[in-house]
């Protein structure tokens, strides 16, 4: 009968560590390869790496500067604005509006903020069915377009710290960050007459 040869720790051991190696070499390949991000390319596949993972806010860093003081002026204003209503508003308005600004203002940062829209304008699904490999991309100064070979366009512009940001989503979150600014201001104003108005009621009941 044919003997097989005895399976020994040392043999264990030496495929363990050859696997080991295999892993952190290949690691170390990807690394050295991987396109820069001060690329549009490389920008893009670190797009598609967080899409993936459904991890919208590690992809924060490769959208334009524009969109990025969006974020964090939606999450200031919404944070005050929150607490204010907090303060002086009556129910149920009170309820209502605080959890209405509670996902924006409870966020950590900006890129929390842009992870909220993310979800929530479906722009994760849209980007995972659009993505795919490069078929060109086109440099023009400061901007940059890049096609997939389903031929979906992604535009970039780049930041001034030189990494290239996607500009698809700057106009949305701009333009909420506006509705902030203006929601701001009219609950500020109601919470003044809100005050003013508990003001007076206290005072005719002494």
């Amino acid at each position: 009968m044919l003997r097989l040869p005895a399976v020994t720790r040392r043999r264990v051991l030496v495929l363990l560590a050859a696997i080991a190696l295999s892993v952190v070499g290949w690691s170390v390949y990807s690394w050295v390869t991987y396109p820069s991000d001060r690329t549009p390319l490389g920008a893009y596949l670190r797009i598609m790496s967080a899409v993936n993972r459904d991890r919208p806010e590690e992809f924060f860093a490769y959208i334009e500067t524009a969109a990025q003081h969006a974020c964090y002026t939606i999450r200031d204003y919404r944070r005050t604005t929150r607490k204010r209503v907090l303060a002086s508003y009556p129910e149920p308005e009170r309820s209502r509006l605080a959890a209405a600004y509670a996902p924006e203002a409870t966020a950590k940062d900006g890129r929390d903020v842009f992870a909220v829209y993310a979800r929530r304008n479906g722009w994760l699904q849209r980007l995972r069915r659009d993505l795919s490999g490069m078929a060109s991309v086109q440099i023009d100064g400061e901007r940059a377009s890049l096609q997939t070979v389903r031929g979906t366009r992604y535009p970039f512009r780049r930041r001034e710290n030189g990494i290239w940001g996607l500009t698809l989503f700057t106009a949305t979150l701009v333009a909420e960050a506006e509705k902030a600014t203006r929601d701001a201001l009219m609950v500020e104003r109601a919470a003044a007459d809100y005050d003013r108005a508990r003001r007076a009621d206290a005072a005719s009941r002494r």
